[in-house]
């Protein structure tokens, strides 16, 4: 089901995406309107679940985690085990940051995080493909991220 926004509400959620640290009296300085439609807006945008959750950045580099990159998996099915099942189980592994299911010649795209290029590889050799249905992985090494 979509849910159309009005401008306010765009506004108040593209200043919460931005930083969700944002104050409401912060954000209704900024868009010029009063603080209490702010609130009411985004207890409302909550109730129907346009706002999911706040969270953290966290700056990875520091964390002893500089080396992002995105993996294509191939699906192989196997007796008794499905694609979202290898999915799930791929979601669970350590260094593992997102999961999607994709279209096209690979099934699914990981997001994932190491401190070395050679964690990453031990990653993929010694966890990932040891994951029933997957058959195929590429990965692609993350050089600078503009936008995330």
């Amino acid at each position: 089901m979509t849910i159309m926004l009005d401008e306010k509400d765009t506004d108040i959620l593209e200043a919460l995406v931005a930083d969700s640290r944002n104050t409401t009296k912060a954000i209704a300085k900024a868009l010029d309107i009063p603080r209490a439609t702010v609130h009411d807006r985004i207890v409302k945008m909550e109730q129907k679940g346009i706002i999911r959750r706040y969270t953290a950045v966290p700056d990875y580099a520091k964390l002893g985690l500089g080396v992002t990159a995105f993996i294509l998996v191939q699906f192989e099915p196997e007796k008794g085990i499905s694609q979202r099942d290898t999915a799930d189980e791929i979601a669970l592994l350590p260094g593992i940051y997102e999961v999607h299911m994709i279209s096209g010649e690979y099934d699914m795209i990981l997001k994932v995080r190491g401190s070395s290029m050679e964690d990453v590889g031990r990653l993929v050799i010694d966890r990932l493909r040891d994951v029933k249905g997957v058959a195929r992985t590429l990965t692609c090494t993350v050089f600078s991220t503009v936008k995330e």
